[in-house]
């Protein structure tokens, strides 16, 4: 099946999801940094302009306080300003301007009735007399408030952060202010190179994550595609792909687990196709068997249609009973048992009581264990019966038949032991398996799943089976049941269902 198209591939939208956390986080630490920065220029040049106050008091020779008032009976240059060493506006205002010389991006003046009338004869900083506009604007401010009053205006030169001061003498009509202002470019200079500095280097980092980052992702993400082309890879006739398993993390995990996966899963198509083979080949041999006595049957001897009809019912009914073990065998792989816990004890009486009832054999109960396990009381005794009535079939009528319980190395062996041909020890790894038996042919009226129900069963409660020698002849079949809780097993495959649909398809 063809993959549909994708406009944007995973590798892509995780870098874009890493580029794009990295951007914001960028970005908001160095805006912050920049308005921090800022503010902290910003404030410092307000400390330094209102500290223009005090300096303007100390030039005409007064003293302030920490607060920058002046104290009781003092000389103020801002409001209602009475100095007695000063007589005059022009006089003080040249006196502060000629002192108070400003420094680097700062420029002053002296404003007597609305112009300029002194500046600093050293020009250290920049020269705002020329500016009428900003000049009319602080005479206009300090008239309108009569204080002191700080501003910003955008000039020809820049942005300028000021101060002006009104100043007045008693007696004295002329009106004057001094004006201190300070280049807020100039001084945001350095801020704006190291914002300009912190963009570049962000840029170089978000290019150097982008690179690295596709890489990055490009590996982790290489598990997957692995994945993507094996799965496209795997059809019902080539199973063995599997992936290559490299490092101890998430995705090797991941991988291991896939791989885990497929093993399940290609056992489990091997063992419907063995179950397939096998249930042609055991229905082949009645078909052909009744279609061979129909063609060479004379339908005008009545003696010869009725051995024919007594032929086609045995084998059809042996096709049933076929037919019936499957279902029971998919019943028992694929049902959920009911556990619970069971008394060996009890369980041996019971399996007594009703193998008695089996004609042709004398049996007994040779030994009892004393234990209890964790299991499904019901599957369990089917078993067990199973086991008996694989025995009562393949022991001469008339030969005793023993049954018994053990408990050892923590378990609950359930044993039947028969007086037999036995089993050969090269034919006992393989006696479990579906359609299969020692001597090679089924014994008349079986299917061959006997035992394959009874393994089921046994697996399911997490033991196993085995089989051993009689002494004196014959054959020990033994259900091993662990005693607690069973080991979970991984659900197997109901390989009897899929064959009955395709039956009931076909």
């Amino acid at each position: 099946m063809s993959r549909r198209p994708r406009t944007v591939s995973a590798r892509v939208r995780i870098l874009g999801a890493i580029l794009a956390v990295a951007c914001v986080g960028l970005a908001i630490v160095g805006s912050v940094t920049f308005l921090v920065q800022r503010e902290r220029v910003l404030a410092e040049i307000d400390d330094r302009l209102t500290s223009q106050i005090a300096s303007l008091n100390t030039v005409a020779g007064t003293d302030t306080d920490s607060a920058g008032t002046t104290t009781e009976g003092a000389p103020t240059a801002t409001d209602n300003l009475d100095v007695d060493d000063y007589t005059t506006v022009v006089e003080y205002l040249r006196v502060a301007v000629a002192r108070l010389v400003p420094g680097r991006n700062e420029g002053s003046v002296g404003i007597l009735d609305g112009q300029a009338r002194y500046r600093p004869g050293t020009l250290s900083g920049f020269d705002i007399s020329q500016d009428q506009a900003l000049i009319d604007r602080v005479v206009a401010e300090t008239t309108a408030s009569g204080t002191a009053v700080r501003g910003t205006a955008v000039t020809e030169q820049g942005s300028l952060r000021y101060i002006a001061v009104p100043v007045t003498m008693a007696g004295d009509p002329q009106q004057g202010v001094y004006l201190r202002a300070v280049d807020l470019d100039a001084e945001l200079a350095p801020v704006t190179f190291s914002i300009v500095t912190y963009g570049i280097a962000a840029g170089v980092v978000l290019v150097a994550i982008g690179i690295v980052g596709w890489f990055v992702a490009g590996r982790l993400l290489s598990p997957l595609r692995r994945l993507r082309d094996t799965a496209d890879s795997i059809t019902l006739t080539e199973l063995g792909a599997r992936l290559p398993t490299q490092g101890n993390d998430d995705i090797t995990d991941l991988t291991r687990t896939v791989n885990s996966m497929l093993d399940r899963l290609e056992g489990s198509v091997d063992t419907q196709r063995q179950l397939l083979d096998d249930v042609r080949h055991e229905l082949k041999t009645p078909i052909t068997i009744v279609r061979g006595h129909l063609e060479l049957m004379d339908p005008g001897d009545a003696v010869d249609v009725q051995a024919t009809r007594e032929i086609g019912i045995a084998e059809l009914d042996r096709m049933t009973r076929l037919v019936d073990d499957i279902d029971l065998l998919a019943a028992v792989e694929g049902d959920q048992f009911s556990m619970s816990d069971v008394e060996v004890e009890a369980l041996t009486d019971r399996v007594s009581e009703l193998v008695s009832v089996i004609p042709g054999h004398e049996w007994s109960v040779r030994q009892t264990g004393s234990a209890r396990v964790t299991g499904d009381e019901d599957r369990l005794l089917q078993a067990w019966l199973q086991l008996a009535d694989n025995a009562a079939k393949y022991t001469p009528d008339g030969s005793p038949i023993e049954i018994g319980s053990t408990i050892d190395a923590g378990e609950a062996q359930l044993w039947v032991r028969d007086h037999g041909p036995g089993i050969p020890p090269a034919a006992r790894h393989r006696i479990f398996r579906r359609f299969d038996r020692a001597q090679g042919k089924r014994s008349i009226g079986g299917s061959g799943l006997g035992l394959a129900i009874v393994d089921a069963i046994t697996k399911a409660h997490g033991g196993r089976c085995s089989v051993g020698d009689t002494e004196g002849g014959g054959a020990t079949f033994t259900i091993h049941v662990p005693i607690g809780a069973p080991t979970a097993l991984p659900a197997p495959v109901r390989a009897g269902d899929v064959v009955l649909q395709r039956e009931a398809a076909g």
